[in-house]
């Protein structure tokens, strides 16, 4: 049976220096010996006050918290990762039910939901309005409703998550993590946390335009393997919404106004061709996603069969 011993309580930070200690600490009275911060590069005291509350700092290589994740989980040799913000907003006490799921062999990966106990004002209207829209779009394009894809606060195995195809650098490595749980079959658990407020002083490095916007651009790509078929007829749908435009508008001037309009009504035709072709693509593609994923499963099985003989 797994310990504390076995997790490392990662901590991706940058500017975090009002919060880190008292979030190493809480960690650590909670029985947890390993804490890794890696610091984005921060230009207040972050990292020598992560130090002196005991934890382990690796200074970031790159940018973005998507590569600190990475770069952090690389760095770790306990086969269990818990992974928060160093902002205080999470908090150690929820750990133990994060790990449940993981040390029962229910999951592999598990998200906290922070949707489930929020303090008043932990989140804007507007941030809450985009993480909704965000949940709601990850649920229609990969069928699985995972509640908070966006939410920081996870668990999970070291050896599932080096199964994963990860390059989204800033905020989209949540929406990566779901995205890839789901593509890749993992067992996946949703636990209910408490969500706080940030602490008075503390500013968030999060820009709900922005990052919301490459968030939802990150999703998007990622439908291109995980479900081809959106990917492909959202792009066939639009081509098909131009081509028939152009095609009533050619229709209209010729039979009321007698004015005939030939390359536009050839461009008409070559988006609803084009648009037809992009769908079948996406049908075919799907088709192929959807075999692979059954061999990909049959191995695994036939994997952990073998694995068990030897044993």
């Amino acid at each position: 049976m797994p310990d504390l011993a076995d997790v490392c309580v990662l901590l991706p930070t940058l500017n975090e220096a009002e919060t880190v200690g008292e979030v190493i600490d809480g960690f650590h009275d909670e029985g947890f010996e390993h804490v890794l911060v890696v610091d984005g590069n921060s230009t207040d005291a972050t990292r020598s006050i992560a130090r002196d509350h005991g934890a382990e700092v690796v200074t970031q290589s790159g940018t973005g918290k998507g590569q600190a994740v990475r770069e952090g989980v690389a760095h770790i040799d306990q086969p269990y990762v818990l992974m928060a913000d160093g902002d205080g907003t999470y908090r150690p006490e929820d750990a133990e039910q994060m790990l449940e799921p993981l040390f029962d062999g229910r999951a592999d990966h598990v998200i906290g939901d922070r949707f489930a106990d929020m303090e008043p004002g932990a989140m804007t209207r507007l941030n809450a309005v985009g993480n909704w829209l965000i949940n709601r779009l990850f649920a229609a394009i990969h069928g699985r409703n995972l509640k908070d894809i966006l939410s920081g606060y996870r668990a999970f195995s070291r050896e599932s998550f080096e199964r994963f195809r990860l390059d989204a650098e800033g905020f989209g490595i949540e929406t990566e993590l779901a995205a890839e749980c789901v593509r890749q079959g993992v067992p996946t658990e949703v636990v209910p946390i408490r969500y706080e407020a940030r602490p008075g002083g503390s500013e968030t490095n999060l820009n709900p335009l922005t990052d919301g916007g490459r968030i939802m651009l990150t999703m998007y790509t990622l439908t291109k393997t995980n479900n081809p078929l959106f990917y492909f007829g959202s792009i066939s749908a639009i081509g098909t919404f131009i081509g028939v435009g152009l095609a009533g508008y050619v229709g209209y001037e010729y039979f009321v106004n007698s004015i005939s309009h030939d390359v536009i009504a050839l461009l008409a035709a070559f988006f609803v061709l084009l648009s037809a072709q992009l769908l079948m693509f996406g049908v075919l593609s799907d088709i192929i996603v959807s075999v692979n994923r059954e061999q990909t499963r049959r191995l695994e099985e036939l994997s952990d069969r073998l694995r068990d003989v030897e044993d």
